[in-house]
């Protein structure tokens, strides 16, 4: 059965994730992440030579950083107003016979064989194509460095050629096709850099109404002193929500605030086991979700991700002024919460949440409390001063 997938469709989806094209349309940023990503894929060989036995995860390290050159390389490419497939076909030609014109319809299997099936351990001629491919893209930087692609297309496109071959007969020496790559990292860069956001539906939804996070929720935040310790208390409605909290720290650090990132996760994800045990909307309808979604260890994972992500925020000015995440904080979460409903919340979703939640506890830390509000329905978190 042929490919649906073809050079041109990829190079296509890649390029409307490439966040700087338009800011800066030069080939420097494209051909610094080539550099970049060659050296991890290197760097996750060498784990495993190193550690082959404590190394786990290889075979999804490895498809992801070959899908991670795919992805620079087709972005290089694209600034260069070179097509992906105008590369392809001339995988397997000398220099004489090159083909100038491009092929939109040529599918990934078209170029490569059936892939082996990955090995266990990288091989030494893994080890050898690796070596090549990092060659090729060093003389590409040398040549670019120089100035000597800046007007001469051919070169620029023999350069890419080899890269282009050199990293499919990495790919199949590791037991990868290229497609298998160029899917994978699809799935990747849409998980996190979408073209269109669409809500996933809340995991409630079909639960009686008194299991539901509440769609709309105001919570009263106050900075109180008890027995000579400072503390943050919640209250709904003038009740008291949980205990007071401190920060659980030797220095102060208001953590004591940290139930506006539960408050954020219920707005934007729809899915926070500590607010659900604090509210009392647990899924008891439903046995196994009770005890497994909505249960202390869930609760304990939420809490851990809570503060992993505080301790990671701390020092970066509790992420004042940014405006997006780093993939591999919002890649640890996703395994943080492996296993649980909060595992198909997309990257975008949770980095949406996150900022969210930073940007309302700021809030709170500087004027020392104030009223929190949250509505599912359009996915929002707001702050209002005391």
């Amino acid at each position: 059965m042929k490919s649906s997938l073809t050079l041109s469709s990829y190079q296509y989806q890649a390029q409307r994730t490439d966040q700087r094209r338009i800011a800066d349309p030069s080939l420097t940023f494209p051909l610094l992440g080539l550099f970049g990503e060659t050296g991890s894929l290197l760097s996750e060989v060498k784990k495993k030579q190193r550690d082959p036995v404590a190394y786990l995860g290889y075979e999804s390290v490895v498809v992801e950083e070959l899908g991670d050159v795919l992805w620079y390389l087709a972005a290089v490419s694209a600034r260069a107003n070179l097509a992906l497939d105008e590369l392809a076909v001339n995988l397997d030609r000398n220099l004489e016979n090159w083909q100038s014109s491009s092929a939109p319809d040529l599918c990934f299997d078209t170029i490569e064989g059936p892939a082996s099936g990955i090995a266990a351990a990288p091989s030494q001629a893994f080890e050898h194509h690796l070596l090549s491919l990092a060659g090729e893209v060093g003389l590409l930087m040398t040549d670019h460095h120089a100035g000597r692609l800046e007007r001469n297309r051919s070169a620029l496109k023999g350069r890419l050629i080899a890269i282009m071959r050199a990293l499919r007969e990495a790919a199949h020496e590791a037991g990868i096709t290229l497609e298998a790559a160029a899917t994978a990292n699809l799935a990747k860069i849409l998980d996190r850099w979408p073209t269109e956001r669409h809500y996933p539906p809340l995991f409630d939804a079909a639960f009686p109404h008194n299991e539901q996070l509440p769609r709309q929720l105001v919570i009263d935040i106050k900075e109180v002193e008890i027995d000579g310790r400072s503390m943050a208390r919640l209250t709904r409605d003038g009740s008291p929500m949980g205990d007071p909290l401190t920060d659980n720290r030797e220095d102060d650090d208001d953590y004591r605030f940290h139930d506006v990132f539960h408050l954020s996760y219920a707005a934007h994800l729809g899915w926070s086991p500590t607010l659900r045990r604090l509210l009392k909307v647990k899924r008891k309808s439903n046995p196994k979700t009770d005890e497994v979604q909505d249960g202390a260890r869930a609760v304990l994972i939420e809490e851990g991700i809570a503060t992993w992500i505080f301790n990671h925020a701390q020092r970066l000015a509790l992420f004042e002024g940014i405006d997006a995440l780093d993939y591999g904080l919002l890649k640890s979460v996703r395994s943080f919460v492996a296993g649980y409903e909060a595992e198909q919340c997309p990257l975008w979703l949770w980095e949406e949440a996150i900022l969210a939640g930073y940007k309302v506890f700021r809030e709170v830390r500087k004027h020392r409390g104030g009223r929190v509000g949250i509505d599912l329905a359009k996915r929002s978190i707001w702050f209002e001063a005391p």
